[in-house]
């Protein structure tokens, strides 16, 4: 058993570390209060604008396979990894690094095989594993997922857009974490770029009026949904990352508690030894020194007849003086 003062110590410690999770996990709750929140807004606005670009393509018809959902042979492929700028939220990270190199292997053995694989990363944690893995590393926008803002999220993917018409890229791919609720997430993999556009066969074409016409408005409302579409894949991760980081949180401040009462209940039991062995060597020492007077020291308990010749020595000793 480990003595007092060693227990007193580790307690110590787990009270710390019980103070930091704690506030962790207040910290993660007014974000992700903040996350959820933001993620409520925009997924109905999202959802209204992917229908209109569908009925728009499929009532154009001729524009199905226009600038921005031009299929071609993927000879290079660009890969947007979103992960945390910080640890300490489970298994957040790992999931989505596990999914891309999982993706990356498989799904793009040949490309991986001509070097042809790319990585944009946001997230320092995603960054530096994939980076040590060996996978190439073009680009790292770390910040913004500190400061997430829809114009520095318009940069990026315009950005990203030029890439695929330049055909510098022919397959871009997102990969991150979709918030579910708090304690869930879930690793998706969207292809971004070519857009994919389901064309409904034998749809009804409405009697609509475009101004000018629908082409332009075509081109000008798929690259708005692109933007919307890459910052709410943005908001997804962020509200999932701030959820996993205070459900973990949550579990470490429960299991440092719960340490904590057995650490007590272990100082208890070696406090209760350590007083009851100091009672007993005290007792002991009492017995010893009732002992040592029991064997002759004390003058009391000395033979009378001993202590007669012993008075007879005495006299004859005087007498002689």
């Amino acid at each position: 058993m480990a003595n007092l003062k060693d227990i007193r110590v580790r307690i110590g410690s787990v009270k710390t570390t019980r103070q930091v999770t704690s506030a962790m996990k207040m910290v993660s709750a007014a974000k992700f209060k903040k996350g959820h929140d933001r993620i409520i807004a925009i997924r109905p606005y999202v959802t209204k604008l992917s229908n209109i670009v569908l009925d728009l393509v499929n009532t154009a018809g001729d524009m199905y396979g226009g600038l921005y959902s031009q299929k071609r042979e993927v000879n290079r492929v660009l890969v947007v990894v979103i992960t945390s700028n910080r640890g300490l939220c489970g298994a957040f990270n790992t999931n989505v690094i596990k999914q891309t190199e999982k993706f990356i292997k498989s799904d793009l053995k040949a490309q991986l095989a001509n070097r042809s694989v790319d990585i944009l990363a946001i997230g320092k944690q995603g960054e530096k594993v994939l980076r040590g893995h060996g996978f190439n590393i073009i680009e790292s926008h770390n910040d913004l997922i500190n400061n997430l803002d829809f114009d520095a999220s318009n940069i990026i993917a315009d950005d990203i857009c030029t890439k695929f018409i330049d055909k510098t890229y022919d397959l871009v791919v997102m990969i991150y974490n979709e918030f579910v609720n708090a304690a869930v997430q879930n690793v998706k993999v969207h292809q971004f770029l070519p857009l994919e556009i389901p064309l409904v066969k034998n749809a009804v074409k409405e009697d609509f009026i475009f101004e000018p016409n629908i082409h332009e408005l075509i081109d000008n409302v798929v690259p708005k949904a692109l933007r919307t579409m890459f910052y709410h894949e943005l908001l997804e991760s962020v509200a999932a990352e701030h959820g996993a980081r205070m459900t973990s949180m949550h579990k470490a401040t429960d299991n440092a508690t719960q340490m904590l009462s057995d650490l007590q209940l272990q100082y208890n039991k070696a406090r209760q030894s350590s007083i009851t062995n100091e009672i007993l060597e005290i007792v002991g020492g009492a017995e010893a020194l009732s002992g040592n007077k029991s064997f002759g020291i004390s003058p009391f308990f000395v033979d009378p007849e001993l202590r007669e010749i012993d008075d007879e020595h005495d006299e004859e000793f005087l007498s002689k003086r």
